[in-house]
């Protein structure tokens, strides 16, 4: 692939850098990552893989805009009311950048549809708001050796972490079950501070960007959690549980199921966490 000369001035400031250049760029068109979740997270995700020239993003979302989202979803604007998230989303970063690819899926992921979403892309993003997405996410991610990055938020506190199958732990090596449904509560009861999925999201997209262009030290072994009362941020690492239930040395879950029991909130772990 040679760039256009529209491309080079497009993206001339990744061009500058050395870790990019010309033929980082080209590998950024080339590549294709899969976006799931449309929401506050998948929002500055969405948008910011568009701008960066990801040259085929999938989007996958069942939901449709609501007024309540318009607070931190903020690719999604209040003419969108009603309409599905992924047809507003895709709108927007065509809008951004009519060079890329947007293939938007219109569905809720479960066991029997993720494996055929996740096939075609060399990166997935877990940009979801329940738990049983983001188990479902790992367990699919893991069983294929598809890297991907784990974002959550509530509140003030988001986290993420990403993961390289048979290389770093997976999300069941720190959380091997969903919590009971008690203990976190809907993002609808507790609230979410509106820029607090632009800090996290960010960190995902980069992420991605990072694994196309093979350069850079990736976020595994290493928990990212944020704090937006205390602006801080805190690196915790994690090793491989040789117990855990997918990746460990006795894995006990062989084959996708959902986690029908697991509660919606806004994060990817206990509070506690």
């Amino acid at each position: 692939m040679t760039l256009t000369d529209e491309q080079i001035e497009r993206y001339s400031r990744h061009i500058l850098l050395k870790e990019m250049g010309g033929k980082g760029q080209q590998k950024l068109l080339e590549g294709r990552v899969l976006v799931i979740g449309t929401g506050g997270l998948g929002s500055p995700i969405a948008l910011y893989l568009a701008a960066a020239g990801v040259g085929t993003i999938g989007i996958a979302d069942g939901d449709r805009v609501d007024l309540s989202n318009l607070q931190r979803q903020v690719i999604h604007f209040t003419d969108d009311l009603g309409r599905p998230k992924v047809e507003s989303a895709r709108e927007k970063m065509l809008a951004l950048n009519p060079g890329i690819e947007i293939h938007p899926y219109q569905t809720v992921v479960n066991a029997g549809n993720i494996l055929d979403l996740i096939s075609g892309y060399d990166f997935v993003i877990d940009a979801t708001d329940n738990f049983a997405a983001k188990f479902l996410i790992n367990d699919a991610c893991v069983l294929t050796g598809k890297p991907y990055s784990h974002g959550g938020i509530l509140q003030f506190d988001g986290q993420t972490m990403t993961v390289k199958p048979g290389e770093s732990p997976c999300y069941r090596c720190i959380f091997p079950e969903p919590p009971p449904k008690e203990v976190v509560p809907a993002c609808s009861r507790a609230g979410v501070i509106g820029v607090l999925p632009g800090v996290i999201g960010t960190l995902q997209a980069t992420e991605a960007i990072k694994h196309l262009l093979g350069t850079g030290d990736l976020l595994t072994g290493r928990l990212l959690t944020y704090n937006a009362l205390r602006m801080r941020f805190r690196e915790v690492p994690i090793k491989r549980n040789p117990d855990c239930p997918i990746c460990g040395e006795r894995p006990s879950i062989t084959e996708l199921h959902d986690e029908v029991d697991a509660l919606i909130p806004c994060t990817g772990a206990p509070a506690s966490v």
